[in-house]
């Protein structure tokens, strides 16, 4: 089956994971995180794509950016990848990519799943255990009001978390301290890796109808017997 083409939708949050090969690092200090960082953000500026969050874990990078167009969040990526790889690859002394040759995305419906989006790319490599401060290779920071984070563009909704920024920096931290339940990240990151939009059935469907792109998977098992022809055998 051919693969359908990138569900893309400018002006839309989309959450974007890429994974190292076969499992492998992407990061090997970090030297290579503020490195990919600094790239992040010239690429994500070139591209005109806005970055909502981050977070980097050994093998696999989530984002969470909306395009201005059609082809920021490819233009962004493949920017991303060449510049970062050189840098990695003279380095460490390697001559091949680490990374999958696809990143996997989703478009995201923002009223429904902006802030689910966020804790699942802000959790990677987030530890509360001690207290609320987060790892330094995510953007928690930024959204706990803990440093102000340049390559960060808070999305218009984060807003409505509360009417100052101490109040939604709360909200956010009560979020995070609470925690996704484990079967709606894994939903979540699930939608990423197969492309199909995330948001209610609604969104979904006028979504499919503005990009004339399949956005749900098609139902599983054997047609209807109703809907088979009668003068065929079956």
């Amino acid at each position: 089956m051919a693969r359908l083409p990138r569900l893309v939708a400018p002006g839309l949050p989309h959450l974007i994971v890429h994974r190292g090969h076969n499992g492998q690092a992407v990061f090997l200090d970090d030297a290579d995180r503020a490195l990919y960082l600094r790239t992040l953000a010239l690429c994500a500026r070139e591209a005109g794509v806005a970055v909502h969050g981050y977070g980097l874990l050994p093998d696999e990078v989530r984002l969470l950016a909306t395009p201005d167009g059609e082809q920021g969040l490819a233009t962004m990526m493949q920017s991303l990848g060449r510049r970062y790889v050189r840098a990695f690859n003279v380095k460490h002394g390697r001559s091949s990519t680490p990374w999958e040759g696809r990143f996997r995305s989703t478009v995201v419906e923002p009223q429904r799943y902006l802030v689910p989006a966020l804790l699942v790319v802000e959790s990677a490599g987030t530890a509360l255990a001690s207290g609320p401060d987060p790892a330094p290779w995510t953007s928690a920071a930024h959204h706990l009001g803990q440093r102000v984070d340049p390559l960060v563009t808070e999305h218009a909704l984060f807003w409505g978390l509360g009417n100052t920024p101490f109040e939604r920096e709360a909200a956010y931290r009560s979020a995070m301290q609470q925690g996704l339940d484990p079967a709606q990240a894994a939903f979540i990151l699930d939608a990423a890796a197969k492309g199909w939009a995330l948001g209610t059935s609604t969104f979904v469907e006028r979504l499919g109808a503005e990009t004339g792109r399949r956005t749900r998977p098609l139902p599983r098992g054997r047609p209807l017997r109703s809907l088979v022809r009668r003068d065929l055998p079956l």
